[in-house]
């Protein structure tokens, strides 16, 4: 496979002892072939890992600093080999003043070496003892390890995959990062050798402030901090190893352990620039040249790494922990906006139709709540079951007793004989179920619904989801349409959680078995009619495809602008053992050939309130085209295996 943008990092936790170079250089070597056997191509060692972080007073014997530049010199020869850039902690001697630094390093080559900015000197921090401040040094070159090198806070890292930029514990901690500015300077990978303690408390917030920093900066943020054998005099180190990208964190470490680690993720670099890209305001800052690049070359890697990262196959679906929050949270939204379309039209009544699905169960579930909230009467809710020639049994009575219990108005109003009555005024034969047969008994229930809502003064709230729009799976002016479309940014694969979610909460028990029912029913638009056993007919994911792989094509389609290529491997990642790479192929075509050719119906689209990142209002977050070409799209697909 391609690399499609990712890139293989680690941060490596070593053993240490207190000014031993030896012993040290020799666990961060074994450390850095390790990571080059998995195709690691950037590793990070702690803050000051060749001495050890608590050398204190020692730090001013000539003996430990010489013979930390000898081990580093023998490690940066002896691992010239590698493909691999290196990037340890070690005290340099610059002149009359000793920096705390970080030196990078590839193929036998020093590229350069970052001293830290800001120096703590407070509570259990006393560093302005030993070291100075990076940034008041007035050397832009020196000579370490035997070679000529660029020394500075201004440094940035870069070969044609990536670049990077490099800041030291409490650089992170400051008001305003150094990392910061390296991400404004084009960073896409920031890297932090660090040696913090453990106090309580410390770490849940040194987690967030690592994830909010790679949000803010759009980067990936690699963190590397002192482990066991660190000096435990008054303080202890745990040894954290975090690899966070864009706000999440994607592997961490074990703390506290007594063994080394070595913690390995790829970083979607592609993403990352992709999104920036479409943030205008991260470019808004003026340029500058206070920043020196340095080039290394690109590594000749194997094309076919092992892949360390996990890949979510259902993105638009929260984590187990986040579920009951997120749930509430999309709820709340869809109710809001829902509540100031109803007072600022002064609408008497909502209408909408309930079909014994998860679509317009949600929809209606979205209704009460909001009607509770304004303090009105659920009678005014006029539910509409319009029954057709594929309506089942199953879903008939279920949007009946779902009704009944939640105490709306109920209206049934059949739909065959005007279907009749119209196929016999424009000539169609009723026995020749076409698109026309289908298309013509969505548009009959639409027309029920508007002429109701004129009827009774009110609106007709819309149930079409998110993965139907992007599928153009609804009939043009027909269940197409509305005045107001709940659901309009709710995935397919996150429609049964949120109703799974609401027939816990208050007020919607009475209900609770007639909505895990609906959760458990195929998922069909009943518009051929039922098997002889009056079992549904027209099963949508056959037709069409899982939604659970549709939803993940639109994803990473539309959030990220993957292309398909890149796109198909994650899917093989994702959904390992659950989905074989022809089915994937085959339904990628198909949503992206869909996805194209539907443009026209999301251009008309109804209001609908904006619930997650991703949504296909014409009015917002897609603008396309109805008659762009996906030629270019289908050929790649094409050419995959």
């Amino acid at each position: 496979m391609k690399r499609f943008g990712f890139i293989k990092v680690a941060t490596a936790i070593p053993s240490v002892k207190i000014a031993d170079c030896e012993y040290n250089i020799d666990r961060i070597e074994k450390l850095i072939g390790q990571a080059t056997d998995r195709d690691v191509e950037i590793i990070v060692f702690p803050e000051l890992s060749v001495t050890g972080y608590t050398c204190g007073d020692l730090f001013g014997q000539s003996l430990l600093l010489e013979k930390a530049e000898y081990y580093l010199t023998r490690l940066i020869r002896t691992t010239a080999t590698y493909p691999i850039v290196s990037i340890v902690g070690i005290p340099i001697l610059v002149g009359n003043r000793l920096y705390n630094s970080a030196v990078v390093f590839s193929k036998g080559k020093l590229l350069g070496v970052v001293p830290k900015n800001f120096i703590p000197n407070y509570k259990e921090f006393y560093e302005l003892r030993w070291f100075s401040e990076g940034r008041k040094c007035k050397e832009d070159r020196i000579t370490f390890c035997g070679q000529e090198t660029p020394f500075g806070c201004d440094l940035l890292f870069e070969n044609d995959n990536v670049r990077f930029g490099i800041e030291i514990c409490e650089d992170l901690w400051v008001p305003i990062p150094p990392s910061s500015k390296q991400a404004l300077r084009g960073a896409d990978l920031l890297i932090n050798l660090s040696a913090s303690d453990e106090t309580v408390g410390k770490h849940d917030y040194l987690r967030s402030l690592i994830a909010q920093q790679s949000g803010r900066t759009i980067s990936a943020y690699l963190y590397a901090s002192a482990g066991f054998g660190e000096s435990t005099t008054d303080l202890v180190f745990a040894g954290n190893g975090i690899i966070a990208e864009n706000g999440t964190i994607l592997k961490e470490g074990k703390r506290f352990s007594f063994e080394e680690q070595l913690i390995v993720s790829d970083i979607d670099i592609e993403k990352l620039r992709n999104l920036r890209l479409q943030m205008n305001t991260f470019a808004e800052y003026p340029d500058s040249d206070d920043v020196r690049i340095v080039r290394f070359e690109s590594f000749d890697l194997n094309e076919s790494p092992t892949f360390d990262r996990p890949i979510d196959p259902y993105p638009f679906i929260p984590s187990q922990e986040q579920m009951d929050n997120r749930c509430e949270e999309i709820f709340n939204i869809q109710v809001n906006g829902l509540a100031q379309r109803i007072l600022h039209t002064r609408a008497q009544t909502a209408v909408i139709g309930i079909s014994g699905g998860l679509d317009s169960t949600l929809a209606l579930l979205v209704c009460i709540k909001t009607f509770d909230k304004l303090q009105l009467d659920r009678k005014r809710i006029t539910g509409i079951t319009m029954p057709g020639f594929g309506t089942t049994d199953r879903t008939y009575h279920n949007a009946l007793h779902m009704m009944e219990v939640l105490g709306i108005t109920i209206r049934e109003i059949s739909i065959k004989k005007a279907c009749l009555l119209h196929f016999n005024d424009i000539g169609s034969d009723p026995e020749k179920h076409d698109t026309t047969y289908e298309n013509a008994q969505a548009r009959e229930r639409t027309q029920i619904l508007m002429d109701v809502a004129n009827q009774t003064g009110g609106i007709v709230i819309g149930t079409g989801d998110l993965s139907e729009l992007a599928l153009g799976w609804a009939t043009y002016n027909g269940d197409h349409m509305s005045m107001y479309g709940v659901n309009s940014s709710i995935p397919k694969t996150l429609v049964k959680y949120l109703v799974q979610w609401i027939s816990s909460c208050s007020g919607f028990e009475p209900a609770r078995k007639y909505l895990l029912d609906i959760i458990d029913t195929p998922i069909s638009p009943e518009l051929l009619p039922a098997q002889p056993d009056g079992q549904i007919a027209q099963k949508t994911e056959d037709l069409i495809g899982p939604y659970e792989l549709h939803d993940f094509y639109l994803y990473y389609f539309v959030r990220f602008g993957f292309r398909p290529a890149k796109i198909y491997f994650m899917a093989l990642q994702a959904f390992n053992g659950i989905h074989d790479r022809e089915t994937i192929k085959k339904w990628l075509h198909t949503f992206l050939k869909r996805f194209f050719m539907q443009q026209f119906k999301r251009s008309v689209l109804p209001d609908g309130p904006k619930v997650g990142t991703v949504t296909l209002s014409p009015r917002g977050d897609w603008r396309m085209p109805s008659d762009a070409t996906v030629t270019m799209w289908l050929k790649e697909i094409e050419k995959l295996t």
